[in-house]
């Protein structure tokens, strides 16, 4: 809306430099442009404001296909207003020369007209086309129809309206009917999440087997190194036994040959001692028998002394020393 203020009488418009603005005084056209700036008396000024800016008008009606379902359809219609001149002579885009607001309601004339040229070439698509068909390629049949519809509609050129784009956001059926629809493919879904499930339930079964036998093979492969341990402990023990045995043997015929040498050299030494004293004894023997008995009965005094034990002091009796004394006597006369 353009900006108008007041100055003792006079009007000052400015407008932005997307709106077009017109002024006729006195029906000669005065102003023609956009942007325009310019004072005015608004007792003898007819002006005029038209958009030349993109505007987007969104739209949604419903349809029938041709299997008899209600469908909603979302599209967009982006449209410019190229030719300002032609628009204002066809729509009414005059604008009150003291506020600058519009006396009618021409973009909402611009909207109908684009509705219901758009809605006429939906509906006339999908009223052949079945329900399925128009969920997965409605979309692009209905963009391309809708802006060959707009583009082949006379009043749009002769409004001065360009259409830039044509966009069909969604083309939706009714909920009851789209549940039934989404069940299929829900189930599908369903299946083949269940699938996966399963497959990772088998994937993680065969796994924990697989586990479970690589268990049993490492305690099967150990009882085995356990049972050659054994094996090998038991040869260990019987290796060491027999050696220890054989050492034994060995220990004790060493000892015994060496217990049979010692005797053997004990029995000899003891012969050659006996040998030795018989030798002595002969020869003690033959002395004494060589000798007189005086001889002898003084070695076993002596023998006898030596053998006696300690005498402290003797007492001789008469009797006896006159024995004695008799006995001495006698010797020496027999000598």
């Amino acid at each position: 809306m353009a900006d108008i203020t007041r100055r003792a009488g006079w009007r000052h418009l400015r407008s932005a430099p997307t709106a077009h603005i017109r002024h006729h005084r006195r029906g000669r056209l005065v102003h023609d442009g956009t942007g325009l700036s310019f004072w005015y008396r608004s007792l003898s000024a007819a002006l005029s404001e038209v958009p030349v800016n993109d505007r987007e008008l969104a739209m949604a009606f419903h349809a029938r296909t041709a299997d008899f379902q209600d469908v909603s359809v979302q599209s967009t219609v982006t449209y410019r207003i190229g030719e300002p001149e032609a628009a204002a002579t066809r729509l009414d885009f005059s604008i009150d020369p003291d506020t600058g607001a519009w006396r009618g309601a021409p973009l909402e004339q611009i909207a109908t007209l684009l509705t219901e040229t758009a809605q006429q070439h939906a509906l006339d698509v999908l009223a052949r086309t079945p329900l399925a068909a128009a969920l997965v390629d409605g979309v692009a049949a209905v963009r391309d129809r809708i802006a060959d519809g707009l583009a082949a509609e006379p009043r749009l050129p002769a409004t001065g309206i360009e259409v830039v784009a044509v966009r069909v956001v969604a083309i939706r059926p009714e909920p009851e009917v789209e549940r039934a629809l989404r069940t299929p493919a829900r189930e599908q879904i369903q299946q083949e999440a269940d699938r996966a499930t399963y497959e990772r339930r088998a994937v993680a079964v065969e796994r924990e087997r697989t586990i479970a036998e690589n268990e049993l093979a490492s305690k099967i492969e150990l009882a085995r190194q356990e049972e050659r341990l054994v094996e090998q402990r038991g040869t260990n023990a019987r290796r060491e036994a027999e050696e220890s045995a054989a050492a034994d043997a060995v220990r004790a015929e060493a000892e015994a040959v060496r217990k049979v040498r010692l005797a053997r050299a004990e029995a000899e030494a003891a012969r050659e001692v006996g040998e030795a004293r018989a030798a002595a004894q002969a020869a003690w023997l033959r002395v004494h028998g060589e000798v007189d008995a005086g001889t002898l009965h003084a070695l076993a005094a002596t023998q006898a002394a030596q053998n006696l034990p300690r005498i402290e002091s003797l007492t001789v009796s008469p009797d006896v020393l006159t024995t004695l004394l008799g006995r001495l006597g006698g010797g020496g006369a027999s000598s």
